[in-house]
């Protein structure tokens, strides 16, 4: 792309970040990805507190994108000051994007924001990075809240740590929470602990099996069906 033709998109885009219209704004928000941090970021960041939380969602997606300590500094603002979760939410992700440094801020957030919401987003974004003591301290954390969904993410989070220098810690509390008094959680369990290749693990899931809830006796008869599908 020539020079000219460069600033003459950037002047469009310049010109609907101005527009009324919010669609025009989350369209030049997206465009600003194929710009490099220079051009980007200046017009990025004049939009974190945008009134629109779908420009504000996109905002904290295309920050992910730049890798600069200035994008970083972004996404820490929303993630902690954004009133509405679907941002924080986002934002949560793209911090995820910064790898390891990330992971502190993370945990922060993860304590800090009890919506729903960001917190699956959190664990979510957790198992794919290589933060094993992390992912495990909040999926304690998680599993002892009161919101059901984060509970079970949490729950299948532990099953992502079985080939992690966190396996043993993370059979443990599975070990425990097959004996969970709610069906959903030992189903949960039943479905982590599939993904544990011990002798403990396998007595555990032959045990629930025979559980007196349908749905985890499911979960429990996973393995099996695997190995007859495969």
């Amino acid at each position: 792309m020539s020079p000219d033709l460069l600033t003459m998109k950037i002047d469009q885009i310049k010109s609907n970040l101005q527009n009324s219209d919010y669609q025009y704004r989350i369209k030049a928000i997206a465009a600003l990805r194929d710009y490099p941090p220079e051009i980007a970021m200046p017009l990025l960041t004049k939009h974190i507190l945008d009134e629109e939380f779908l420009v504000r969602t996109f905002v904290a997606r295309e920050l992910g994108h730049q890798k600069a300590a200035d994008a970083f500094a972004g996404l820490l603002e929303l993630i902690m000051f954004d009133n509405t979760p679907n941002v924080r939410a986002e934002a949560a992700n793209s911090l995820s994007l910064f790898g390891v440094p990330a992971a502190p801020h993370l945990l922060q957030s993860f304590v800090r924001d009890d919506h729903w919401l960001v917190r699956i987003s959190i664990l979510a974004a957790l198992v794919e990075m290589d933060c094993p003591e992390v992912l495990l301290e909040i999926c304690q954390i998680a599993i002892a809240g009161e919101e059901q969904s984060v509970q079970e993410s949490a729950i299948g989070a532990l099953g992502a740590l079985a080939t992690s220098d966190q396996k043993d810690a993370a059979l443990a509390y599975l070990l425990e929470l097959k004996a969970a008094d709610a069906p959903y959680i030992r189903a949960r369990a039943a479905s982590a602990l599939k993904h544990f290749d011990t002798p403990a693990a396998k007595d555990a899931l032959a045990d629930l099996r025979t559980d007196q809830d349908h749905k985890v006796v499911g979960a429990a008869m996973e393995p099996l069906l695997d190995q007859h599908h495969p």
